[in-house]
């Protein structure tokens, strides 16, 4: 998918998201204020998560329970130092749930990403819009 879109978009986004990825572990990419987290909480909206959805920048991870019984896990790792932290928060042990995991600045944890996650890119347009591509 290579889409650009608005906020009025936005749920629109999310589900075509969701239908047309077979691995749950989602990569977003882009820059501050691009609106990963506003997509993020709108996939999490769609998949049944029944708790408030923020962004975990000081935790690292937050934990969200969906109407089914399952998880969701929400990374944001734009205050990593050292891959060694997310090592240390037993990343790996997210990824082998078969659970939703969403991960807001990838790039900081490079190395320790699972081959066959999704790449989203998403870049600020004119005009409110935004450009997302899935990779």
């Amino acid at each position: 998918m290579n889409k650009n879109y608005s906020l009025d978009d936005l749920s629109t986004i999310a589900t075509t998201i969701i239908s047309s990825v077979e691995n749950k572990t989602l990569l977003f990419y882009g820059q501050m204020g691009v609106g990963k987290t506003t997509l993020i909480k709108e996939i999490c909206n769609q998949i049944g998560v029944l708790d408030p959805i923020s962004s975990p920048t000081f935790s690292l991870v937050n934990e969200y329970q969906t109407s089914k019984k399952k998880k969701v896990f929400h990374f944001d790792f734009y205050r990593i130092e050292a891959e060694e932290e997310a090592f240390d928060l037993g990343i790996e042990e997210y990824f082998d749930t078969g659970d939703w995991c969403l991960i807001e600045w990838p790039e900081n944890i490079e190395n320790l990403l699972p081959l066959g996650a999704v790449q989203i890119h998403l870049t600020i347009l004119e005009d409110e819009q935004r450009n997302i591509q899935l990779k």
